[in-house]
Order: structure tokens, then C-alpha cells, then sequence
């Protein structure tokens, strides 16, 4: 988890979807499953926050794809911004790093699902990879 404790805000590029969190986030984690790069169209770098920490004003654009069994992936149905994963069976909801206002004071600690990446880019920064 990161040091902070505080509020944070972040959006999608239009605005039309806000959200606020509250308390400590955990770091910032790149995936690069193929799901997640099919999506963003490189990989998703997200933290995380309890869902009762999360309130999210959306006004309607707010859109849910439920991208398998167990998780579905939120949006903005307005701009198309990726903003939020959710595991059906976890207490808390993933968000994009980029969505937050800066400064997001959130740091990147590792990468998951390198077996799946992108042929066309390296993962150079030297943070622990997982295949899976």
C-alpha cells in the first residue's frame, strides 16, 4: 500500500465520469494480458481501492463490459476512456493510474502477464515481471 491517506480525483477525458477515492491505494501494477492491451491498446496500469472508498458520480455514461466469468471492465460510454476493472468475487475495484488528477503520488512496482505482451515493445524499467 502507499503512504498516502488522502483523497484523490480523477476522470475520464471528457469528464462526464468522476470518482473520488479515499485511504491508502495499493501501487500501481502493469498488466499486460491480451485482454487489457485488446482494450487500452497497450496495458492497463492500475492501483486499487476498497469499494467502499470509491464513489463514482457518472451521470449515466458509466458502462460495464463483463470481459469474462468473473470481471468486467467500466467505461466511459461518452469519450471511451478505460477507467475500472472489478473481479466479481474481490472487495475492491481496480483503477487506471492515468485517470487520476495529478498529483497521483502512486508509483509503478511490478508488471504481470509478460508472456502475453505486446511484440512490439520491451519492458526496460527494471520492476519484477510475473507471466501470469
Amino acid at each position: 500500500m502507499s503512504g498516502q491517506s488522502d483523497v484523490r480525483h480523477g476522470s475520464c477525458l471528457c469528464g462526464n465520469v468522476r470518482f473520488e477515492t479515499s485511504g491508502p491505494l495499493r501501487e500501481v501494477v502493469a498488466c499486460h494480458c491480451t485482454q487489457c492491451r485488446k482494450q487500452s491498446g497497450h496495458y492497463f496500469a492500475a492501483t486499487n481501492v476498497p469499494d467502499d472508498c470509491l464513489s463514482v458520480e457518472d451521470g449515466g455514461d458509466l458502462k460495464w463490459y463483463q470481459s469474462s466469468a468473473d470481471a468486467k471492465r467500466g467505461f466511459c460510454s461518452n469519450c471511451g476512456s478505460s477507467l475500472f476493472w472489478k473481479h466479481s468475487k474481490d472487495p475492491f475495484t481496480s483503477v487506471l493510474a492515468g485517470s487520476f488528477e495529478k498529483p497521483s503520488e502512486l508509483k509503478l512496482t511490478r508488471h504481470i502477464f509478460v508472456a502475453d505482451k505486446g511484440d512490439y515493445y520491451d519492458i526496460g524499467d527494471g520492476l519484477p515481471q510475473r507471466d501470469h
